[in-house]
């Protein structure tokens, strides 16, 4: 009677401790029925413990990933050792409200999840403790580091008035698809331009206006071009274009309908109205190129040809 006593007290005691736990702790046997629902699992659940009890844990709780957390429970029980689940891998197990102050912003509880096969005295797997800790804290702290990553790397590589491309990063893809062009054979093609008079442009309406001029160009740009065309501010007035896998026929087709794209513009600004043009250059990559520059200087020069045609013209070297 005392060694019974004594085991029901033990029983009690630990009960309690678990209830303390800040932490998800279930117990379930091998046919999934819960034996141990501690208080968080019923806080965060809003499932009392002695509604629980005895019940499938999966035809309780439905929303459960049910094969995914199935495999996870057979795999601990067949290998005998814990299995884990990070909340990169699967940010949520049990679909539990998000209350922490610090992650707000999550609407969901991140979750890390430890399972546990328990053995009888002779070895054998019987239940399974899954454990559940809440990691919103962690993840909204991560993500928002990626996030914020991303954004200075997306800052680095972007130009600031335009959205496009930088002559930095634009000119490190430039000399990558050159290799990549001398490697393989593919065929690509650069479009440079610019605006005509832009300097006149400038010193008429100013700077502000000058400006407007070059986002509207930009904008136009993003139009006409593929989700796969790389499209930069090269500097100034200036841009550049790389139409990867095209050719300068089929370049020139993008590159006039730009042309007349901004030909047919009229920018409105304080009761005054202004039109512009814009002249282009085209040419392929070729096998003779000894580097990009190559490349580069003959996509400068077909530029330079369209300017002596009268400008708002696209000329192919």
């Amino acid at each position: 009677m005392t060694t019974m006593t004594l085991e029901l007290s033990d029983f009690h005691w630990t009960m309690q401790l678990l209830d303390t736990l800040d932490a998800g702790l279930i117990v379930v046997d091998r046919q999934y029925n819960v034996c141990a629902w501690n208080s968080f699992m019923q806080h965060y659940s809003g499932i009392n413990a002695e509604s629980i009890m005895g019940q499938c844990l999966f035809e309780r709780y439905p929303n459960l990933p049910e094969k995914w957390l199935r495999a996870k429970l057979e795999s601990t029980g067949t290998l005998k050792t814990r299995g884990f689940s990070n909340w990169e891998d699967r940010p949520i197990i049990f679909e539990f409200k998000n209350f922490s102050p610090v992650s707000q912003g999550l609407l969901n509880m991140y979750q890390n999840m430890v399972i546990t096969p328990l053995k009888s005295p002779q070895g054998e797997v019987t239940h399974f403790a899954i454990m559940l800790q809440d990691v919103s804290d962690i993840a909204k702290s991560k993500m928002h580091l990626k996030h914020s990553n991303e954004k200075l790397t997306e800052l680095g590589r972007t130009d600031g008035l335009t959205g496009l491309f930088n002559r930095a990063y634009w000119e490190s893809q430039f000399i990558d698809e050159f290799h990549s062009v001398q490697t393989t054979g593919r065929t690509s093609t650069l479009v440079m331009f610019d605006i005509d008079h832009f300097k006149q442009v400038n010193d008429t309406y100013g700077h502000a206006i000058g400006d407007n001029v070059i986002k509207t160009t930009a904008t136009q740009l993003l139009k006409a071009a593929r989700g796969s065309d790389i499209c930069g501010r090269y500097g100034g007035e200036e841009f550049a274009v790389l139409l990867t896998d095209t050719t300068a026929d089929q370049a020139s087709y993008f590159a006039e309908r730009l042309r007349k794209r901004v030909e047919s513009l009229c920018l409105e600004f304080d009761g005054q109205s202004l039109q512009y043009t814009i002249s282009l250059g085209i040419t392929e990559c070729r096998p003779y190129d000894n580097n990009h520059v190559d490349w580069l200087k003959r996509a400068d020069k077909a530029l330079y040809q369209s300017k002596e045609l009268g400008r708002n013209a696209t000329s192919i070297l």
